[in-house]
């Protein structure tokens, strides 16, 4: 049975590097035996995490239907921006929210337990938010997420992408080609679905 992935992107920004990196992960993905659902964290707004808040009202159902997502999923794959040297903040407190849900009207849920990753970033910098994907590695490991050796940092990113979204650079579009088959070949084999 081919990899079930979803793929989303840590940014919301209008002309974002990593949407658009996530455009060219996507292409490349289409090009692998496997099923690969595309979402945008737009269509999922979440509150900033505060355990008040979820004492007082709950955990909000778009960190259910997200954590939903990812259980139904072998793997996913994050492409994000890097702020002062971390994760972006929409995509922090969404990580932080799904993180709180062990279940819904459907069962059980484990968005990242036995789940296989692969990290992606783009930044205008030289060095492409790799301080942010070595974070964003952690704390996926910590929540029990295999986390996959290969991936993607894209420094210069505002010259790095051609009209249709491409990388332009041979040798990093290469690296991008290699994460993606790492991707659907390992959640092929260790998929926790």
């Amino acid at each position: 049975m081919p990899a079930k992935l979803i793929a989303f992107s840590g940014s919301l920004r209008s002309g974002s590097h990593n949407t658009r990196l996530l455009s060219a992960a996507i292409r490349e993905l289409s090009s692998i035996e496997c099923e690969v659902t595309r979402i945008s964290l737009e269509d999922y707004p979440l509150p900033l995490y505060d355990a008040n808040l979820e004492n007082k009202d709950g955990i909000p159902g778009n960190a259910i239907k997200l954590a939903r997502l990812l259980h139904e999923h072998d793997g996913f794959l994050i492409v994000s921006p890097e702020y002062n040297g971390s994760l972006s903040p929409l995509l922090k407190n969404t990580i932080d929210w799904i993180s709180r849900v062990s279940s819904d009207k459907h069962g059980d849920i484990s968005p990242y337990r036995r789940k296989v990753a692969a990290i992606c970033a783009a930044s205008p910098g030289a060095m492409g938010g790799l301080t942010m994907l070595y974070h964003l590695r952690e704390i996926l490991v910590r929540l029990g997420a295999l986390v996959i050796s290969e991936q993607v940092a894209v420094g210069n990113a505002a010259s790095a992408f051609d009209d249709m979204d491409c990388l332009t650079d041979e040798r990093t579009a290469k690296f991008l080609a290699d994460t993606c088959r790492s991707l659907v070949s390992t959640s092929s084999l260790l998929g926790g679905r």
